[in-house]
């Protein structure tokens, strides 16, 4: 029996009773796999909503699967280019400059609440502000995410431009380094108004938050591998999040602890899948797109 046979049976074997811990011991014995994600929230919260994904997938594959912060959208991307990290959770505009700058490939993409591959931009007010349409937004101070977000960025800007709103309308406005950097400015009054990822407006709607406007349905974040990531990694990486099931009591509970955009499932990602992002980004001018660097 060949070697890459063995690999799936041994796979198969584990997916098929997920588990959620593992004994320490077991860990030691595994060659350790950094798991990138780009900056989205502060790193306290990162650290809390990603690592029981990385202890799921040490508990379901034979690998130990580490947790690999970056300061910033653009290092995220570095590590998976030069190796650091053979698979990370990227934007999808981080991952089009992943696919064109390295021939990054998008593997699997996680499910919404419906169990639908995608999510929303949110524009965001304080909820005792005058602002009551985009239109209003003219003469405002706004704030964006990082240069690189699809949705602090790429997509707000061209929800904007839909609706009359250019730049050149704002009095000023700002990028942050984070979707929870754009909502604390927001409720504190910094500015008037700002672009977040809807799992971060909806984390923040009880501390005082307004949805000002709600983007178009925007593809789900992609989880990607370097082009020559070892066909065993990924194979384990698909059968192990491919078989959650969230409807099932007991990984119902499990699931509360991650983060709340990878709680629902997960399904096949292609590359197809993000012909609209490559478009906006092949049009961006107003920051980092595919042609920044």
């Amino acid at each position: 029996m060949n070697r890459p046979l063995i690999l799936i049976i041994i796979l198969v074997t584990l997916i098929a009773s997920p588990v959620f811990t593992q004994t320490s011991s077991a860990t030691r014995e595994k060659p350790v796999i950094y798991f990138g994600v780009i900056p989205r929230y502060n790193p306290i919260i990162m650290y809390r909503s990603y690592q029981p994904m990385m202890d799921y997938l040490t508990a379901n594959t034979p690998y130990h699967f580490e947790l690999k912060l970056s300061r910033n959208y653009h290092e995220a991307v570095e590590f998976l280019q030069n190796g650091t990290t053979p698979v990370a959770s990227l934007g999808d505009v981080t991952f089009a400059e992943a696919h064109q700058k390295f021939g990054a490939k998008p593997i699997l993409k996680p499910l919404n609440a419906d169990r639908e591959a995608h999510y929303h931009s949110f524009i965001i007010v304080r909820e005792d502000s005058s602002i009551e349409t985009l239109e209003n937004l003219k003469g405002k101070h706004f704030a964006f995410g990082d240069y690189h977000s699809t949705s602090g960025k790429l997509i707000p800007y061209h929800h904007l431009l839909l609706h009359g709103i250019d730049l050149e309308d704002f009095s000023s406005y700002v990028h942050l380094e984070s979707h929870d950097a754009v909502a604390k400015a927001v409720l504190k009054g910094h500015v008037d108004a700002g672009a977040v990822k809807d799992v971060v407006a909806l984390r923040y709607r009880e501390h005082g938050l307004r949805f000002l406007s709600v983007s178009d349905p925007i593809p789900s974040v992609p989880i990607v591998v370097r082009k020559d990531a070892p066909e065993e990694l990924v194979a384990a990486l698909k059968l192990a999040l491919l078989a959650i099931n969230p409807d099932d009591p007991r990984t119902e509970q499990e699931l509360i602890r991650w983060d709340p955009e990878f709680s629902h499932g997960f399904t096949p990602a292609a590359i197809e899948d993000y012909q609209r992002i490559f478009d906006l980004t092949q049009d961006n001018l107003t920051g980092c797109g595919l042609g920044c660097h």
